[in-house]
Parts: structure tokens; C-alpha cells; sequence
């Protein structure tokens, strides 16, 4: 009877109805696993496209998109990459990112001590360069230190490379870090940075500092024909110059060089404490027994911190956990005053 309900127990294979153009079979979730696939790094990215160059050949250049299924997976200059499709740099051919390998480091940052988004600046650099300059403009020591808690906590290497020093000296400036067992480097505008290229040859290196300290003249320096190079990498998008994007850039000698231009600031909101004391082998025990929450400040922030006992062992010097605390005050916001635009 119409409008009356079925008797489903008296249903049977009969009435089962399969909707047109749907096939039975079932879908697989298996992925082609690209046996054939190209390695490369990741030296430039502009609007969803990415720019890498070969391992085996790192002059040539090859445009890239990201593969649907790695989905949303963040891909940032200096990731090693697996490309496929057509890799052979030619103007408009395309590839495909089909796999991104695990990253060794990791710079990251934030926009501010309050945000909670992470931005990947650059991966698996294995130094971070803190180009400062010692005058015009002046030295900015909370700049230094919060870029020092970011290389410490993602695992890289970092130095500080002193520019201008035919302006004013180094000395005290390099003592204010001494506790730290810091490589500083150190230049001047009317020399060669010899010291600065045997130091990056041959290994991935990122640099950071505020505008005017003279990193541009450095990386120019370094890559002849940087400025240039820049162009192309950064022509992914139709042309579009991005200056303020990271862009990675070959060595003459082997080895690249990551030019960070929009990377005036570090927001240190997603590092922890501890992050910053697993840099410091000799307080890393004795932090684990410390209370809960603790940020190692000491008092009165952190009355009951353990780190002051390793001093009064004698495993640690005074000046080694100062210098320890200042970065972590650093990361707590609590910068030098004196230090603008940190």
C-alpha cells in the first residue's frame, strides 16, 4: 500500500538497487611511492609555488607545486624535497613535491610573545649567523639574545658576526657573550669577510639582522651575483620581486647561504623554558628537578629553582648561569629596555 511502511525482513537480494555510475570496488588508499622521484632543496617559495634546486645538480632550477596528497604539509626554504614530473628546469615546466624529509633544525618564530602561531623560517640550517653591526646602528643586545633562544631551541648552531668594526671595537660586545662559548666573527666594511666565507662554506647557514647592520653588503659579499639570483628565485609568481620572503642562495665555493630580509623580530611565544636549557649541558639535570612551571629565573620569580645549586657545586661559573638567565628573561619578555625593536 502506498505511504505504508516496508517490511524490510521480507526483502532480499533482489531489491537491492546499485545507483548508476557508482562502482563497486572499493576505493584504495594506497599512494604510488615514487621510486623515481628527484631530491632537492627547497630554496625559494612565492604563492604556492616552490623553487628547489637538485642535489645533483644544484644549478638547475625547478619550479614545483605541492602534491594533493600531502594536503597542507608546510614546506619552507632549506626542506629536502622528493620531485617528480618534469624536472627539467625548463621555463614553465612543472613538478610535483611528493614527499618532504625530516628536517634536522628548525628557526621559528613568532609575530610577537602573545602569538601562538609558529612560522617556520627556514629548516635543517645547521648555523644561524646574528649579523649585528657595532655602530650606525649601535649594538642591540636583546635582539642578539632572543635570535641566540631561537638557534638554541631549534637546534642550530649559533654566531655572532660583528660587522663595522672599522667604526668602533669589539671587545666589549664580545665580552658581554664570553660566558657562552659564542663563535664571533668579526668584519669590517673595507676588507674581504674571509673569515665569514670559510666559516659557511660548504654547510647551509642562515642570517639574521636588523636593517642597516649590513647583512645585505655581506651576502653580496659572499654570492657574487646574489642580487640577481634573488630575482630569479623569487620570480616563481609571475615576476613578483618578494623582498621579504627567505630565499637561499649558492656558495661559490659549495654550501648555501639563507638571506632572512623579513626576519626583523623574533616573537619567542612557542619556546619553553627548557628548550633554552637543553643548550646548556651542565643545567639540564639539575632542571629536572625542578618544581613544576618553573622558569629557571631564580628568585623571586623562581624561588626554589635548582639551578643555583649546580653554581654552588662548582659545575658552573656565576657568569655561565647569568648569561643563561639573561636569555631566558629574553624569552619571558622581560628584554633590556634600552634595546628597541627586539
Amino acid at each position: 500500500m502506498t505511504g505504508r511502511r516496508r517490511d524490510w525482513s521480507k526483502l532480499d537480494e533482489s531489491d537491492v538497487r546499485v545507483r548508476p555510475g557508482k562502482g563497486t570496488r572499493p576505493r584504495s588508499k594506497r599512494r604510488p611511492e615514487h621510486a623515481d622521484a628527484s631530491t632537492a632543496m627547497v630554496i625559494g617559495v612565492d604563492r604556492g609555488r616552490w623553487t628547489c634546486a637538485l642535489d645533483d645538480d644544484p644549478t638547475r632550477v625547478v619550479v614545483a607545486m605541492r602534491a594533493r596528497e600531502l594536503g597542507r604539509t608546510p614546506i619552507v626554504v632549506g626542506d629536502q624535497v622528493d620531485l617528480v614530473g618534469d624536472v627539467s628546469g625548463k621555463v614553465d615546466a612543472l613538478a610535483r613535491i611528493v614527499r618532504v624529509g625530516e628536517r634536522l633544525s628548525v628557526l621559528r618564530r613568532t609575530a610577537d610573545d602573545t602569538d601562538p602561531y609558529e612560522r617556520i623560517v627556514v629548516a635543517n640550517a645547521a648555523e644561524l649567523l646574528i649579523v649585528c653591526s657595532l655602530a650606525d646602528p649601535p649594538p642591540r643586545t636583546g635582539f642578539i639574545d632572543r635570535c641566540l633562544v631561537a638557534a638554541y631551541a631549534g637546534g642550530l648552531q649559533p654566531v655572532l658576526c660583528l660587522t663595522k668594526s672599522d667604526l668602533a671595537g669589539p671587545e666589549d660586545l664580545i665580552a658581554a657573550y664570553a660566558e657562552l662559548d659564542l663563535p664571533v666573527l668579526v668584519t669590517r666594511s673595507d676588507r674581504e669577510p674571509d673569515e665569514v666565507r670559510e666559516r659557511v662554506t660548504g654547510i647551509v647557514s642562515a642570517l639574521v639582522g636588523h636593517s642597516g647592520v649590513g647583512k645585505s653588503t655581506l651576502v653580496n659579499r659572499l654570492v657574487p651575483d646574489a642580487h640577481l639570483r634573488t630575482g630569479v628565485v623569487s620570480a616563481v609568481g609571475k615576476g613578483r620581486h618578494t623582498s621579504v620572503a627567505a630565499v637561499a642562495l649558492a656558495l661559490p665555493g659549495g654550501g648555501w647561504v639563507v638571506d632572512t630580509p623579513g626576519v626583523r623580530s623574533f616573537g619567542l611565544a612557542h619556546i619553553e623554558p627548557d628548550d633554552i636549557v637543553s643548550a646548556f649541558e651542565e643545567f639540564v639535570e639539575a632542571a629536572e628537578e625542578c618544581p613544576p612551571g618553573c622558569g629557571h629565573l631564580g628568585a623571586p620569580e623562581d624561588p626554589d629553582c635548582m639551578l643555583d645549586q649546580v653554581v654552588a657545586d662548582g659545575t658552573a661559573s656565576p657568569g655561565r648561569l647569568d648569561s643563561l638567565r639573561r636569555l631566558l628573561a629574553s624569552r619571558a619578555g622581560h628584554d633590556d629596555p634600552d634595546a628597541p625593536d627586539h
